[in-house]
């Protein structure tokens, strides 16, 4: 309720405009693109208390050291130990298989910086959990954010970026020059490494 409320007010006060489909009503990999500021952040946990969508993120570790650690665990933040990455799948399987309805947040083109492709874990988690892939975007452009379509993936990598890269054509980001286009390295083929904030 107090998550909600200060969602409420964020966007009645905010620039940006939330723009949204209805919010999924069974787990879902949340797709946050592009992701190009640390504000995508404060977008995304408004956009989900404000929906009520109860959202889990990935973090690589060091996010999670010393007094940070609560705070980033209560805001729904999962760390991720990169030598162990099977890990996070067989964690998230384990709560669709227990009913939780909950948004896993991924940000696929990486930390805020302009990569040549987008990490493939979230395709790899949709795949192996059974999840399908919820839309999320920022675009300064038309200053709005939200969630677009949820999709289920069908397994031929270059036909679902295919839709994917569709949706986000015209979404810039907050700082539109940080950009990734989306496109997987190797299109046709899954890969294995999972998505960290």
């Amino acid at each position: 309720m107090v998550k909600r409320l200060l969602a409420r007010m964020f966007w009645a006060f905010s620039r940006w405009t939330l723009v949204s489909e209805a919010a999924p009503t069974r787990p879902t990999v949340l797709v946050g693109a592009p992701h190009t500021s640390n504000w995508d952040f404060v977008l995304m946990l408004a956009i989900a208390w404000r929906l009520g969508i109860d959202v889990h993120w990935l973090g690589k570790k060091s996010l999670f050291r010393g007094w940070r650690g609560p705070i980033m665990r209560g805001l729904g933040g999962i760390p991720v130990d990169r030598a162990d990455p099977a890990r996070v799948v067989n964690d998230v399987v384990g709560q669709v298989h227990a009913g939780t309805v909950f948004g896993l947040v991924v940000t696929p083109d990486g930390t805020r910086g302009g990569n040549e492709y987008w990490k493939s874990g979230f395709y790899r988690i949709a795949r192996e959990t059974g999840m399908p892939v919820t839309l999320g975007f920022v675009d300064r452009t038309t200053m709005t954010s939200g969630l677009g379509p949820t999709i289920d993936l069908t397994g031929d990598v270059s036909a679902d970026m295919d839709r994917i890269r569709a949706f986000y054509a015209d979404k810039a980001g907050a700082r539109p020059e940080r950009r990734t286009e989306p496109r997987l390295r190797e299109e046709g083929a899954e890969t294995t490494e999972p998505d960290t904030a």
